[in-house]
């Protein structure tokens, strides 16, 4: 592939995926306000959004094997950790940006426990087999991760949200 397709394919990746974060979280906004249809048609968009980023991955190569791709998240969720958010949370301090401040918080200790599970799943994957999971709680307010083993903690340890309000993953679900 030529150089300058593979930088506008990898640009249009970057805004099809905002995209489709973007309609997605706006689908929340109108339906928390009632309007249903309006949900649906940000959703509906959303995801058409996420099959254009996804056919750019795709074109790119940026699809492998399972092993493959769990290699890659625990890359980029180690690359958030050690470098992206230290640099983002450096700023955002100096400039006095709590808000910032906090959400770049929450993401880091969200990523370290997500570059450990890929891991973990990668061991597996490595094998041929499936991981042994369980379900899966999500903080909606910091992203904090947890893999339940019976031990569920009662409050979320990022932000303090009870664990009452996590979203529960229990099976593979077309998020959009």
């Amino acid at each position: 592939m030529h150089k300058m397709t593979e930088e506008f394919l990898w640009a249009a990746f970057a805004g099809e995926s905002q995209a489709h974060m973007k309609y997605a979280a706006f689908a929340d906004e109108a339906a928390k306000a009632g309007m249903t249809n309006i949900a649906k048609l940000f959703r509906a968009i959303s995801y058409a959004e996420r099959v254009h980023a996804t056919n750019h991955l795709k074109v790119l190569g940026g699809l492998g094997k399972t092993s493959e791709n769990l290699q890659g998240a625990i890359e980029g969720e180690t690359f958030e950790v050690e470098e992206m958010y230290n640099a983002y949370d450096a700023t955002a301090k100096r400039q006095g940006e709590k808000d910032a401040e906090r959400s770049i918080h929450y993401a880091i200790e969200a990523e370290k426990i997500h570059a450990n599970m890929y891991t973990d799943a990668k061991g597996k994957a490595d094998t041929g087999a499936d991981a042994e999971i369980g379900d899966i709680y999500v903080c909606p307010k910091c992203g904090f991760t947890h893999i339940d083993k019976g031990d569920l903690p009662g409050k979320c340890p990022v932000c303090g949200l009870k664990s009452a309000k996590f979203k529960k993953f229990d099976k593979y679900e077309e998020l959009l």
